[in-house]
């Protein structure tokens, strides 16, 4: 497969359906917000916790799942598309750790060891990515559900920034006002 056709050079890209649209649609500055938050959570990986590993493996296919989703104007029946398993398996994650953290109750400041910073980058990327996906389901037919497992991807990675953050032993920052 060739990288380059030049096809784009133009301002342009195709969707699933081969419609032309304008690079900066609102369709693909969502899907393109999502690669985004794909790329973060594959830089963080390995983060020496297999469990946690295997959570952001399973997360960035079901990323790539979003993409495809948005890019699709017209899904038949076996496109690819978030479903509310997916959902499910991010409250999964969530409530599966949480017994591992202390309790809420406060804001805390996004930082920590390595990688515990770069889930917490990766969550606010995802909120752009999910203010994207808004914008984009305002405007023309988008999967809700989607746009729901973006919230919900937001919250699993806060929990995952804070889990790894305690296993390396690093503690928790409040914001002083």
């Amino acid at each position: 497969m060739k990288i380059y056709t030049g096809r784009g050079d133009e301002g342009q890209t195709d969707l699933r359906n081969m419609d032309r649209v304008s690079k900066a649609s609102p369709r693909i500055e969502a899907y393109g917000s999502v690669d985004e938050v794909n790329a973060l959570v594959g830089s963080v990986r390995p983060t020496g916790y297999d469990d946690v590993d295997d959570q952001l493996r399973a997360i960035q296919n079901h990323l790539h799942v979003v993409q495809a989703d948005f890019a699709n104007p017209e899904p038949d029946e076996d496109d690819p598309r978030v479903r509310e398993d997916h959902v499910d398996a991010l409250e999964a994650i969530i409530d599966g750790y949480d017994d591992e953290l202390d309790p809420l109750e406060s804001f805390i400041l996004p930082s920590g060891s390595e990688t515990g910073s770069r889930l917490h980058h990766a969550r606010a990327v995802c909120r752009r990515a999910e203010r994207r996906a808004v914008a984009f389901a305002g405007e023309e037919d988008a999967n809700g559900t989607a746009v729901v497992y973006l919230n919900r991807l937001s919250d699993a990675l806060f929990t995952l920034a804070r889990v790894v953050n305690k296993r390396d032993g690093v503690p928790e920052e409040n914001p002083t006002y």
